[in-house]
């Protein structure tokens, strides 16, 4: 099938291309520049000129196309609430523009926001009351699956990891202990993150928008538990940094606005994932790509 991706020159989303287009699918990427058009040309994908803000460049996407992969996401962090309604609304305006046309669309969120503190799995609903503005998202999906579009959910691990990772939360962590002249972890440091290696939630993508069923929710989710204190650990070791651990207000000073990021406790499941769609993770976990030199290279 024609694949309407956005965040097609990303760091998942470039990897996703790769996979539907090696599986035999054509891709129409996204492009919001010259140097996104040329990496969307040698990738051997169609080039569609807009962004996540063009809406009519997202209409026109979508209806050019049998399905699309929502992979795009405005990854500024320091305004976290306003990138999220952005996405809502970018998740809204695709979602309209196909419904009735029973094309598959596959939206983009995280495991963090179903249930943190609590293993989240595939068929916890997030609380909506709560307060982390990405919720909106999946919100965005219930609403546009009462419509009967044909609308499912893959939930990203918060540590995407692999080559070419240079926005994701690890890099984050990296450059803050470079900054501050230490690797830290909040606490105990037992608090938990899971991971997923880019070219398996590529994987991950391609087989949910071949095979979702209409409002279900597929985790990417390859390492079920990694701890803080074995990211800070691994990090320290390739930086030739001391290790230490923050609490109270050491936290805010040390990590800024990341503080909620690196404190939050997000055990994730990706079991039904693999076993619904036969999902197989086959690539190196993060401590394997921290402890040989991916991310420091």
């Amino acid at each position: 099938m024609k694949v309407f991706v956005t965040g097609a020159t990303g760091f998942v989303g470039s990897a996703v291309v790769k996979e539907l287009i090696h599986a035999g699918h054509e891709v129409l990427g996204l492009a919001r520049n010259e140097k996104a058009e040329q990496a969307l040309l040698a990738a051997g994908a169609e080039v569609h000129k807009g962004d996540l803000e063009d809406l009519e460049s997202l209409r026109q996407g979508a209806k050019a196309a049998d399905g699309i992969i929502h992979a795009g996401f405005i990854h500024d962090f320091t305004r976290f609430a306003a990138v999220c309604e952005i996405d809502r609304i970018a998740i809204e305006t695709i979602g309209d523009a196909i419904i009735g046309t029973d094309k598959p669309f596959i939206v983009t969120s995280g495991t963090l926001v179903v249930n943190p503190g609590r293993l989240a799995t595939e068929d916890m609903l997030p609380n909506y009351n709560g307060q982390n503005p990405r919720l909106a998202s999946e919100k965005a999906v219930d609403e546009l699956a009462e419509k009967d579009v044909r609308v499912a959910v893959v939930r990203l691990s918060p540590s995407v990891h692999g080559e070419g990772d240079h926005h994701g939360f690890v890099p984050m962590l990296i450059n803050i202990a470079r900054e501050k002249g230490s690797s830290a972890y909040v606490g105990n440091g037992e608090n938990q993150w899971t991971g997923v290696h880019r070219l398996d939630a590529a994987k991950l993508y391609r087989l949910a928008l071949e095979q979702a069923t209409p409002g279900a929710r597929y985790h990417g989710v390859a390492e079920e538990s990694i701890t803080l204190k074995s990211i800070a650990e691994a990090i320290g070791k390739q930086l030739n940094l001391p290790v230490v651990a923050k609490s109270g207000d050491e936290v805010t000073e040390h990590f800024g606005w990341f503080e909620h990021f690196v404190s939050v406790d997000g055990p994730a499941s990706g079991q039904l994932t693999r076993k619904r769609l036969n999902w197989k993770p086959t690539h190196p976990d993060l401590i394997h790509d921290l402890e040989n030199g991916v991310y420091f290279q």
